[in-house]
Formats: structure tokens, sequence, C-alpha cells
């Protein structure tokens, strides 16, 4: 029943963009209807309405995305999600007003404006409101059954146990394996029988996650070779992670799964796309913010004096480990490290001066970096860089840390999304997990999606200190 449904690779989020999309150009192709009675004054102002409703679409859809809301781990309450739409909105109505000072012919009033605005508003809230209560429909979810009931095979209970997290499946239960030590209530284990296949077959399990102890004497190899020729996935606990958490569980990772689980895209093309999005979204940045960048020099300039430094640099561990100097504007007292001794940065840090405190809390002290990425030095998209002190320590403590070095270091990046400011060695290992995703799965779109979505990191502060 419906099983056609679980095997769409059209994910649905995607679903959720196409839809918001028709019912965005819908609401302008409504607004001008509504705002405008007359058959004559219709006519004229229909022939570039197309066009203009995908234009207000698109940039609309841009601010909700900047502010999270096409993420697959929207975690925040109704009200939350509301207050991030109407921003969204807003970025995208003032991502209009000025396509419409650049571009003219993108013009459609302000009357016709206003209404599309209101009503796509709306109708993107009750759209909304119905969506998400259809993907937590069990019947439209991928059902997982799970062949272990170990330590390993625990981990799904243990952390991907949250509603949101499991938006996109739902476990069918966990399969004990012999050997094995249980370690799951008995309420969550099921016994196929003598016949996985057909008990898979009959219970509608789309795909196998194999998570025994060990593979090398429990896994019915057969009995998989017959699920797969039925259509049903099967695949290792570790990817299954790797896909539903956004992260590279380390704990589950063993070098042959990196050498032959695919990623680590360096082929020319890619390097071509990636260097050519680190400058034209430079340049863009560059080009919206030197006005800030001129009054927080100005800022630092007041507050310390006449002869005190307004940018700071100070040397990091780059692509393939090797170092360079990192520029930003300073927001340290200029005895910060008179020791020499590198510290992490840590919440409510005195060393922080008055003005460092804001430009940190939205991220502007990092703006200068646009001078590394030029360089070449750096990527806008990527791991953050971390001093050679630091990186020397944790790369003898934590299992694969030089696997982020791969890549340039970024600006912004995915574990600045998905995982606060890091100050310990504790954190490094959490924040590892999520470079190391971003370092087996980075394309275009990700970078596209990754750097939307910092939008939301400056304006709420997320992870600053």
């Amino acid at each position: 029943m419906l099983r056609f449904l679980h095997r769409q690779t059209v994910r649905w989020l995607l679903l959720l963009g196409i839809a918001e999309l028709l019912l965005l150009v819908a609401s302008m192709y409504a607004a001008t209807y509504l705002r405008f009675s007359e058959p004559e004054e219709v006519d004229e102002f229909i022939r570039y309405l197309p066009a203009q409703a995908v234009v207000f679409a698109v940039l609309i859809m841009l601010g909700l995305g900047a502010l999270g809301q096409y993420q697959t781990y929207m975690r925040a309450n109704w009200f939350g999600l509301l207050a991030r739409q109407a921003i969204g909105f807003a970025l995208g109505g003032f991502a209009l007003i000025v396509t419409y000072y650049v571009v003219p012919q993108a013009y459609v009033g302000r009357g016709v404006l206003g209404i599309a605005l209101v009503l796509g508003f709306a109708v993107v809230t009750a759209f909304r409101a119905g969506f998400l209560r259809l993907v937590e429909v069990e019947a439209f979810k991928r059902r997982i059954l799970v062949l272990g009931a170990g330590e390993r095979a625990a981990q799904i209970h243990g952390r991907l146990r949250r509603r949101s997290d499991r938006r996109g499946f739902s476990l069918v239960g966990f399969v004990p394996c012999p050997g094995e030590t249980v370690a799951l209530p008995a309420g969550l284990l099921v016994s196929p029988g003598p016949s996985l296949c057909e008990w898979a077959e009959q219970h509608e399990v789309d795909e196998i996650v194999v998570g025994v102890e060990d593979r090398r004497g429990s896994v019915l190899m057969e009995e998989l070779l017959e699920c797969r020729q039925l259509g049903i996935l099967v695949t290792d606990l570790t990817t299954f992670f790797e896909r539903e958490a956004g992260r590279v569980q380390l704990s589950l990772t063993h070098p042959s799964w990196l050498v032959y689980s695919g990623g680590f895209n360096a082929t020319p093309v890619r390097l071509f796309t990636k260097r050519s999005f680190d400058l034209i979204a430079s340049f863009w940045v560059l080009l919206l913010t030197w006005p800030l960048m001129l009054l927080v020099m100005l800022a630092i300039r007041i507050e310390s004096g006449p002869g005190q430094p307004v940018f700071y640099r100070q040397e990091r561990v780059g692509a393939r480990g090797r170092t360079f100097w990192l520029v930003k504007f300073r927001s340290m007292r200029t005895d910060a490290e008179m020791d020499g001794v590198a510290r992490w940065a840590k919440a409510g840090d005195d060393r922080v001066t008055r003005v460092g405190r804001l430009i940190r809390k939205v991220r502007l002290d990092e703006l200068p970096q646009i001078w590394n990425v030029f360089k070449g030095e750096m990527s806008f998209i990527g791991p953050r860089p971390e001093r050679p002190q630091f990186v020397a320590d944790l790369g003898k403590k934590i299992t694969y840390y030089n696997l982020r070095h791969c890549l340039k270091p970024g600006l912004a990046g995915w574990a600045q999304l998905r995982y606060p400011y890091g100050a310990s060695e504790e954190d490094a290992a959490e924040k590892l997990k999520y470079d190391l995703y971003y370092v087996k799965n980075h394309n275009l779109l990700f970078d596209m999606l990754i750097l939307i979505q910092t939008v939301e990191v400056v304006l709420f502060g997320k992870g600053a200190r």
C-alpha cells in the first residue's frame, strides 16, 4: 500500500519547495487581478507577469531558505516557525525592492507587491500547516528494518529518537543476530523467522540497515541479496547515519568505509566551480558589506585609540596542512595572548573588547577573511581553519581529524550551521562529524544552500562567542 511513494528519489523538502514556488507564483497572479479591476489594465500588465511572478517566488523562497525554512532539521515550535517565516518574507521583500531598483522592467507596483506578500504569507502558512502534518503520517515514510540489536544498532534509537530526526522514516524494529549482546528494549525487537526476505515483503519494509556488531559471520548475505532483488534497499549503518543525520558518525566509521563510500570530489570541474563560486560570492558580500566594514574600522579605532591595530593576523592551517595568515577585525585586547600560549575562546571571555563583543555576535569580525578567499588561501564554504597548535594536538587525539584539511578552509561551513561555537576538544570532535560530511558530499548546490542558511546564523547570532 502506497509502497511506490517510499521509493521516490525526490525528498519531501523538494516537494515542499516546488509546491510553495507554485503557490507564490499564483499569489502574484491573484494580486494582479485583485489590484486591477479594468480589463485594459490587466491586459497591459499581464505581458510580463509570468517572469515577474517567478522572480517574486524565487526571491521569497531564498528569503525563507536563509531563515532555515527548508532544512530537514526544523525543531522550532509553531511560533518560532512563523517568526522565521515572517523574517524570511521581509528579507525576500527587501531583495525584491533591490531587484526592482536594478532591473526596472521587473517592477510590479507597490499595490500588487503588497497584496502578493500578504497572500503569499497566508497561503504558505496554510500549506505548511497541512504539509508538515502530512509528512508525519506513517504511510508516507520509508519503513526501516535494522539488522542487529547490539550497541552499534542501538545508536539509531539513542541518537535519532526525536520526531524531527525521523521525519523521513519509521522504524519497523531491530532484528537480534546470533552472538550479539542485545542493547535495546524488548518492545523494539522483531523476529523475522526463517525467511528474512518474506517477512520484509509482508511488512512492507523499504530499507534494511545493517548494524550488526560483527559482519563477518552474522550477516545473511544470501537473504540480503534476495531482498535487493525485490527492490528493498540495503544500507550499512554508517551510511544510514550520514544520510539521515547530516554527519559522519565517528564511532561507527572505519577506514575501508571512507575509501569505498564515495565522495571527496576533487575533479577539475568541481575545483573550477568551487573557485568560481568563491570569487563570485566574495565579490557580492564585499559589495554589500563594505559600508559596515568601514563602520567597524572606525569603531575599533575610537575604542582603542590611535596607534592600535584595527586588523588581527593569526596563523591558521589550510588545505593539505599548509599554514597561512588569516585576517580578521581585531576583537580582543592587544595583550590577549602576551605569554604566547594559544587559548580557546570562551563564553564571556574578558579578553574581548566592547566593540569586539558586538562584531563577534553578528560575525562582522570575519569579513576581512574575504581577502584570504580572493588570494586562494580559503574557500567561501568549508571547514573553519584552526590554529597550528590546536591542530597538532587534536590530530593526535581525534581519529580522522586531519581529513578536514583535504579542502581549503571556509569562511562559513556546514558545521557552523549544525553545531554551536566549538571551544574544547569535545566540541572539535563533534564539529568534525559535520566537517567530514561536507568534505565527502560537497558540491555547488550544497555550497549555495550553506551560504543562504548562513544568513540565519548571522541574524540570530548562533554560535558566536
